[in-house]
């Protein structure tokens, strides 16, 4: 509820400065101007910029290799994006790359990330061209995370001057080991070059988990807003804050910048421009919802409630207190409208990279599906005539609210799949309605529309 009110905050903010401007702009600086450069140093101190020549050319040319490979296998896909209740498709085309079983959430669309090879992870990749395009994502992401780990420190984030000489020693030499193709840094780099004292701060802010690429052809883009604070264009993206990433954490864009806390103090668009570009945004994603790691954890806690009998298979609920069944029933939720319809509703998109994510998909699919019996197995229990008025009561109370959810949600993306613009998506984008069954399925414990049962259960506590 604090998040909505600061976001109608500002949103009644932008509406009485776009009231006050009329038909003027306000005015701003470019780097041909006098004051441009103060500006930058007292109100946008966090925000680095490393020119072209400043990396190295070799990472240069495979990084640019790997945008023209994924543009050339279909890669880069407009997102169906929802905004106060409308659905929208992104002007600017996107592929979500980083650590296997990661994703990545903005305007109420979770993406889901092409692992880029790591060890101890088996991916296989639709063509080798992929695996190379990958590959090259995960060495510009280590290089980032050590130019990002240096520009703090030149910030005066370091404690001692031989820290600073060790980490510009340590930079150089593994930067070499790793354009070489010999492993990643991903997994603790940021620790290679950080003083005990300073060392989680640093890993908590700089360790990209993802990056998200982006491809614009404004010349292809005819539905462009117009900026309408500075009159500088159209706009690709229009103002916003970054979502979804580790408080005060960094953001690396290729070519090249580093944004700190600046993210939470300032916003930012993308102006259009006339020429066609990649770029590719690596962030510290908050993740500690949003992982395969995590939603598996879950459904292990939900599923601990349910029991098999040895001799008859017969299922049932070891426990029916109220905090027991809020708890399986808000996972039951999560499951299916985080994880299930987030996944299905981009469609097919995620062949044209990799199979990797239809495995665990199907494995949620089938930890889902036993918690629809478990819904079912409480709705029995309220049923049986044994029980008290009291402690049917207390169920319902605890049920009720999580089903009244679960079936606007139904509604809600229902809808969304059948929507105008999920229509007109090509075929293997077009969002898919999934979970989704018909009454007479004699495998599904309970209906899809829960509506009778909502009423049930509410004529059971008049």
């Amino acid at each position: 509820m604090k998040r909505q009110a600061g976001a109608r905050e500002k949103e009644a903010k932008k509406q009485k400065l776009l009231e006050e401007l009329g038909e003027s702009w306000l005015p701003y600086l470019t780097p041909r101007d006098a004051e441009f450069h103060q500006v930058w140093k007292t109100k946008y101190s966090k925000l680095l910029l490393r020119k072209a020549d400043q990396i190295p050319k070799e990472l240069h040319y495979v990084v640019q290799e790997a945008f023209v490979t994924f543009q050339k296998h279909d890669c880069f896909f407009q997102d169906l994006v929802r905004i106060k209740g409308k659905d929208f498709l992104t002007p600017v085309s996107r592929i979500l790359i980083g650590n296997p079983g990661y994703t990545y959430k903005y305007l109420n669309t979770r993406l889901f990330t092409v692992p880029w090879p790591i060890d101890d992870y088996e991916i296989k990749y639709c063509h080798p061209e992929l695996f190379t395009a990958c590959k090259a994502l995960i060495k510009l992401n280590d290089y980032l995370n050590i130019e990002t780990v240096q520009a703090l420190r030149e910030q005066n984030l370091c404690e001692t001057k031989e820290t600073e000489d060790a980490a510009v020693t340590g930079r150089k030499q593994d930067f070499v080991t790793f354009t070489k193709g010999k492993g990643s840094l991903l997994k603790d780099q940021s620790t290679l070059y950080t003083p005990s004292s300073d060392c989680t701060t640093l890993k908590y802010r700089t360790s990209y988990n993802l990056t998200l690429l982006n491809y614009m052809d404004p010349l292809q883009m005819t539905y462009l807003k117009q900026e309408p604070y500075f009159g500088m264009g159209n706009m690709a993206v229009s103002w916003h804050h970054d979502e979804n990433l580790v408080e005060g954490s960094t953001v690396a864009v290729y070519n090249y910048s580093c944004k700190d806390d600046l993210n939470m103090t300032h916003q930012h668009c993308v102006l259009a421009g006339l020429q066609p570009r990649f770029s590719s945004t690596h962030r510290v994603a908050e993740c500690s919802r949003g992982t395969l790691e995590y939603i598996f954890g879950q459904c292990e806690v939900a599923l601990q409630n349910l029991q098999t009998d040895p001799v008859s298979a017969a299922l049932s609920l070891k426990s029916l207190e109220v905090q027991v069944v809020k708890k399986v029933e808000g996972i039951h939720n999560e499951v299916e409208f985080e994880w299930l319809r987030q996944f299905w509703f981009q469609g097919k998109r995620y062949k044209k990279c990799t199979y990797w994510w239809f495995e665990p998909m199907a494995k949620l699919e089938e930890f889902w599906k036993k918690m629809e019996f478990m819904t079912s197995l409480v709705l029995c229990e309220v049923g049986k005539r044994e029980r008290t008025m009291e402690q049917k009561t207390e169920i319902i109370n605890s049920l009720l609210p999580l089903l009244n959810e679960r079936q606007e949600l139904r509604k809600e993306w229902t809808a969304r799949c059948q929507c105008q613009l999920a229509v007109s998506l090509p075929e293997d984008q077009r969002p898919k309605c999934h979970p989704f069954w018909k009454d007479d399925d004699s495998s599904m414990p309970l209906p899809y529309d829960l509506e009778e049962i909502i009423a049930n259960l509410q004529i059971l506590l008049e």
